[in-house]
């Protein structure tokens, strides 16, 4: 996937979820950015897609309880994400300790704008209803 980068190489950002029990600071830039319009990421969010960043494990630090859920992903493997333990707010993707990245769900920044998607993957089951800004690289399913 292509790279994203709007803050300056060493940047700290941060985000968590809604009632701030579960918190994250990440260490320098996101490996790619983009929307998942694929249909368990739209069931997961509750929307047309899912806005997500892919960070390397080493640069994320977490803070607070997650409980997890896990599905089938499109590779055939399991998709795990993470909620906070309280309210329930999707922050995460991966599992903590154990994955060499993780995905973080653009909505739990706590400064939305550093988000800059460059893909759109999982056209293919993309709502019509569901936008899809301009400029961004698509995809039927995932990246080659």
């Amino acid at each position: 996937m292509s790279s994203a980068s709007s803050a300056p190489e060493g940047a700290t950002h941060t985000g968590g979820c809604l009632c701030g029990a579960l918190r994250y600071t990440i260490a320098g830039e996101p490996l790619y950015a983009g929307l998942c319009y694929c249909s368990d990421c739209r069931r997961a969010s509750g929307s047309g897609c899912i806005p997500f960043m892919g960070i390397r494990a080493s640069a994320l630090r977490l803070t607070g309880k997650s409980r997890q859920s896990v599905s089938r992903s499109a590779r055939g493997g399991e998709a795990v994400r993470n909620f906070c333990a309280e309210c329930g707010s999707l922050v995460f993707g991966g599992r903590s300790g154990m994955d060499e990245q993780h995905t973080i769900y653009a909505g739990s920044l706590d400064d939305p704008s550093w988000f800059n998607p460059t893909i759109a993957i999982f056209m293919r089951d993309r709502p019509a209803w569901a936008q899809v800004p301009s400029g961004l690289k698509t995809y039927d399913t995932l990246p080659g």
